[in-house]
């Protein structure tokens, strides 16, 4: 069948529609499987008690998604995204603020069986930046232990210190430092931090390559 120029074009406009989705800020999260981090889910913009088709919905943390197999980034979780965190069957949670958990939050860790390992940084502003490389470093040693997993790094946004944690374990998995940076600017957006790049960019991986890398991506 003779297809004219106009039919091709509008065929490619659809395709490009179709694999350039990513999900809106609007959307709800339930038992179905996770995507990676590509997509970026706001808790506010979750309605709280809906239920859909008989399903139960959940609220996941500010900023969440999925790293790798096993690994997840979040702002600060709150009561409001336990049942949400319930369904990721949660070993470990990197918290990468330094005050105190709150109660609410170390309930839920108890009972659920959830270890929590506390890599306390102050929130800064930049210019004046002194980010720890060794927290970073001990950080992702317990990231890349697979007996954590799965496990779950989040600070207050989920943007800068998270965004450090990962923009680091990037490098281990042999990213290339635009995509590094592609990632980290996707969550920090406009309060994207040079400061922040600027470490990911000079953070020394070598003491890390002894460790084993269970992730997908790094054979990639």
């Amino acid at each position: 069948m003779k297809v004219d120029q106009h039919s091709k074009l509008e065929v490619q406009n659809e395709m490009c529609r179709t694999f350039g989705v990513t999900a809106p800020p609007s959307a709800v999260f339930d038992r179905r499987q996770l995507t990676p981090s590509e997509s970026v889910v706001t808790a506010d913009a979750v309605a709280d008690g809906c239920d859909r088709d008989g399903e139960d919905l959940f609220t996941p943390p500010l900023n969440f998604a999925m790293v790798d197999n096993g690994v997840f980034r979040s702002g600060f979780p709150d009561s409001a995204n336990f049942s949400f965190l319930q369904t990721l069957g949660l070993r470990s949670i990197i918290c990468m603020c330094p005050e105190p958990y709150p109660e609410a939050n170390t309930e839920f860790l108890k009972s659920n069986g959830i270890r929590l390992f506390q890599f306390g940084i102050e929130g800064y502003k930049e210019p004046f930046v002194n980010i720890p490389e060794d927290t970073i470093r001990e950080a992702l040693k317990v990231v890349l232990d697979v007996r954590n997993h799965p496990i779950l790094i989040h600070c207050k946004r989920g943007k800068h210190r998270t965004g450090c944690v990962v923009g680091c374990l990037r490098k281990l998995q042999r990213w290339c430092l635009s995509s590094v940076f592609d990632e980290y600017q996707r969550f920090a957006a406009a309060k994207a931090r040079v400061a922040d790049q600027r470490f990911m960019e000079l953070f020394d991986v070598s003491s890390l390559k002894h460790l084993p890398m269970p992730f997908s991506c790094s054979n990639r």
